[in-house]
């Protein structure tokens, strides 16, 4: 223990290998918790990892925003929280999505410099950081835009990708080995 009572093990929260993969949650090991990082760290506990599987599955399979949009969804969420893991991980979701190099960098910018539908989903981001609620304007035009359940599916994601934030930001997981690879060989272009 430390000179003032914490326990410094304790604070730690590596990505957990399959060696030290918990016995209770063995049947995710192959699924999307044993392949990223951020879900690796999150094992340490496992009854929240477990809770958290058929949230993901909605967030990141079957949200009202589609692919395309709830990526910069995410984009924008990982820059508002400084989480350079969420950054790297979705460009390439987000280039597999179809989004340029340009739309992409964009997105973690001025509102005024994204195209205009990404700058109205950023604007709700902004907009949930900043007051924790969207503005009568922003939410009619994401309901205008992309519906009533995108309007509660955008909100659910930027909870969802905070959490996930605030661990990797916490624990300092290290972005996934692949990841890094990925954007070493082909970078993220100005």
């Amino acid at each position: 223990m430390s000179s003032d009572g914490a326990n410094p093990s304790a604070a730690s929260a590596p990505p957990l290998s399959d060696a030290d993969w918990p016995r209770d949650l063995a049947d995710m090991r192959n699924g999307f918790a044993g392949g990223l990082n951020v879900y690796r760290t999150m094992a340490h506990h496992p009854a929240l990892l477990r809770a958290w599987s058929g949230l993901r599955e909605h967030i990141v399979n079957q949200s009202a925003l589609g692919r395309e949009f709830l990526e910069v969804v995410i984009l924008r969420t990982g820059t508002r929280l400084g989480s350079d893991y969420e950054w790297a991980q979705h460009i390439l979701r987000a280039r597999a999505c179809g989004l340029s190099d340009a739309r992409i960098t964009s997105i973690g910018g001025p509102l005024g410099a994204m195209q205009e539908a990404d700058a109205t989903l950023c604007r709700a981001v902004d907009e949930l950081f900043a007051t924790a609620r969207l503005s009568p304007g922003t939410l009619a035009a994401v309901s205008k835009d992309h519906g009533r359940e995108a309007v509660f599916d955008l909100m659910a994601t930027v909870g969802f990708y905070s959490t996930l934030g605030y661990i990797l930001n916490s624990f300092d997981t290290p972005l996934d080995t692949d990841v890094e690879a990925a954007l070493t060989e082909k970078p993220l272009a100005p």
